[in-house]
């Protein structure tokens, strides 16, 4: 089993859709028990990863590899590091969630809603494992089709623009992606990533590459100015698929940097950090001030992803400064740290902000922030979660969303005490626009007669939320398991940044 462990987390969930959709239209709770159970069972088999991975030496490990086109020299080649498996656990944690989610929500299609869910998964789980670049990039466009599914059928009334909008943007950047790679294995007959990883390059050929790499991942994080696709994304998707897009998909920019910009063109990295910077630093401002400004829930949290993900970029590009200018290596161990655990906590509290506002959807059908307010009132129990998140969301101690962030601005300070500051200033921001939402929703007298009449709470929504927080709760108190995890990847990624092709 073990041998064939990561292909069993891959194709476990996508076999499981066949059933669930064989269930069809005609006995949806039996859909929704098969979806239930696969995603326990997919999420069960990834605590195996745990034991099996061994994070004392990093690397990749568990490696799986078969000849897929032969003509081609192009192989089915899996491999997990301690970053990868951190996603891949934030993947079938939150896939679990996501189907209880919408356990009573979907009443349309719902086989084929958890079907489509499940697929999500598996794609999203193989992009974490591909070690060879053609397979990187199916699985990377292959995500797109559930995806667009999901807001398709089960989204808003605008899912038809919003849906074509996500489609074009992604799969536009996806593009240069795969000229990009067309151009490697041209040179290197191959697309194995520890091959391209040392191929000699000029630094024009990096260049080219760096900015095909970056206009692919760039969407897909998505860095300014290619944000603009979110927001829409957010707003007409399925409280689950905005869930997923906010916890999951999000990272696999930040982790497509890891894998491709890194360690295949370090050189072009290097001599354009200071845009990716400059590009991140404007993500974690302006964007907070856009958010500032938002009238509806959801546009107003999905803005927030685009700062907080600011800071992704922003860790792992500080650290090539930091390597190669000053020879920091320990501040860049902590830049680039953080990047990763701020990828897993944003997952944690992105998803619990989106479902928290799918809770208030459920009740009033309506995401405009002046239709509430006083909700506190009549379910304190949402309350004392919706407040929890917020907080996180501010990145207050004590929370997972103040760990990630404080790490990667001590790093920007080693760097240049001026980028720490614009950094910073996120959490002024950040406060201004989460605590504005939290009082115009939560607090004051109850005005609107229908927020009078919701219910607190039920036992499905206090599972999910309860499960969002304990985990937000406990990276924040206690995030050395999660660092120790992905800490010997991160030293190894950090020697890479010092390696000159040219």
């Amino acid at each position: 089993m073990f041998n064939h462990l990561l292909s069993l987390l891959i194709w476990l969930p996508v076999a499981g859709a066949v059933p669930v959709l064989l269930a069809g239209s005609d006995r949806p709770n039996l859909a929704r028990w098969l979806s239930l159970l696969v995603a326990i069972l997919t999420f069960a088999v990834s605590l195996f990863l745990i034991p099996q991975y061994n994070g004392d030496t990093g690397g990749m490990q568990l490696a799986e590899s078969h000849v897929w086109i032969a003509a081609l020299n192009v192989h089915y080649a899996l491999a997990v590091d301690g970053i990868s498996v951190a996603l891949i656990l934030l993947t079938t944690f939150v896939g679990i969630l996501v189907i209880i989610g919408a356990w009573e929500v979907i009443q349309d299609k719902p086989h084929q809603y958890m079907a489509a869910m499940l697929v999500l998964e598996g794609l999203m789980i193989g992009v974490f494992c591909a070690t060879d670049a053609l397979l990187f990039y199916v699985f990377f466009e292959a995500m797109l089709i559930p995806m667009f599914i999901l807001i398709g059928i089960w989204g808003g009334p605008r899912r038809v623009y919003a849906t074509l909008k996500f489609f074009i943007y992604t799969f536009m950047g996806s593009i240069f992606m795969l000229i990009g790679l067309i151009y490697l294995y041209l040179k290197a007959g191959t697309f194995d990533l520890h091959t391209l990883a040392t191929l000699p390059l000029t630094l024009q050929e990096q260049s080219w590459l760096f900015f095909a790499f970056l206009i692919a991942f760039a969407v897909k994080v998505p860095m300014v100015p290619v944000h603009t696709w979110l927001p829409d994304a957010h707003v007409e998707a399925p409280t689950g698929g905005s869930v997923v897009l906010a916890a999951v998909m999000l990272k696999i920019g930040g982790y497509g940097f890891l894998r491709f910009s890194l360690p295949i063109v370090p050189d072009a990295s290097a001599h354009f950090a200071w845009l990716v910077i400059l590009l991140s630093l404007i993500a974690v401002v302006y964007i907070g001030y856009v958010a500032l400004v938002q009238e509806d829930m959801k546009k107003l949290v999905a803005y927030s992803s685009v700062a907080h993900m600011g800071f992704v970029t922003l860790g792992i590009f500080i650290a090539f400064m930091l390597v190669r200018e000053q020879g920091n290596t320990d501040a860049a161990r902590l830049g680039m740290q953080g990047a990763m655990v701020q990828m897993i906590s944003h997952g944690f509290v992105s998803g619990a902000m989106f479902s928290c506002i799918g809770v208030l959807y459920d009740r009033m059908h309506t995401r405009l922030i002046k239709d509430y307010g006083g909700v506190i009132n009549v379910m304190p129990w949402f309350g004392f979660f919706y407040v929890l998140f917020a907080m996180a969301n501010c990145g207050l101690p004590g929370t997972s969303g103040f760990v990630g962030e404080f790490m990667v601005i001590l790093a920007s300070f080693s760097a240049n005490p001026w980028i720490a500051l614009f950094a910073a200033f996120t959490l002024i921001i950040g406060a201004a626009y989460t605590l504005w939402l939290v009082k115009r929703v939560l607090w004051g007298e109850v005005t609107n007669s229908h927020v009078a009449e919701m219910k607190d709470i039920n036992g499905r929504e206090t599972l999910v939320l309860g499960a969002f927080a304990a985990l937000v709760l406990i990276i924040g108190v206690w995030p050395e398991p999660l660092t120790h995890l992905m800490d010997s990847s991160v030293t190894q990624l950090v020697q890479l940044l010092a390696i000159h092709k040219v």
